[in-house]
């Protein structure tokens, strides 16, 4: 039940890729073995001008992406490791990307907080 909320910085003049949550759901679906329909994708474009660092960065070209991962269950963070790592490449790779734009952030566990269709969800 992976849900990935993907925030896309968009640089000036890019249009947006069509298909890419599509892609990016593919993708992550591969890194965490899910069937269909079971990792879902929401996916928000920033503006290249509504995105800054302090101290004026970044540097010109660079377009971060920023990935929240929401799980029933959080692995262990051995496993996390991996995921996170495989998930950054993933994601790149769909996104057109550099590995090191990419950044992910893991939500708390889901289970017993979050609820779909109004059945609360469990450990799994």
């Amino acid at each position: 039940m992976p849900i990935l909320d993907v925030q896309i910085v968009r640089a000036a003049g890019e249009a947006a890729r069509q298909g890419l949550s599509q892609a990016i759901a593919d993708a992550a679906a591969s890194v965490f073995g899910t069937p269909a329909g079971q990792t879902w994708v929401r996916l928000h474009e920033i503006r290249r001008e509504c995105y800054a660092e302090n101290g004026g960065g970044p540097d010109v070209g660079t377009a971060p992406v920023f990935v929240q991962v929401l799980r029933a269950a959080v692995p262990t963070v051995e496993e996390l490791a991996r995921e996170a790592a495989d998930l950054a490449a993933a994601v790149a790779r769909a996104c057109g990307r550099p590995i090191e734009n990419v950044h992910i952030e893991y939500a708390p566990p889901a289970a017993g907080r979050v609820a779909f269709g109004g059945k609360l969800i469990g450990d799994r």
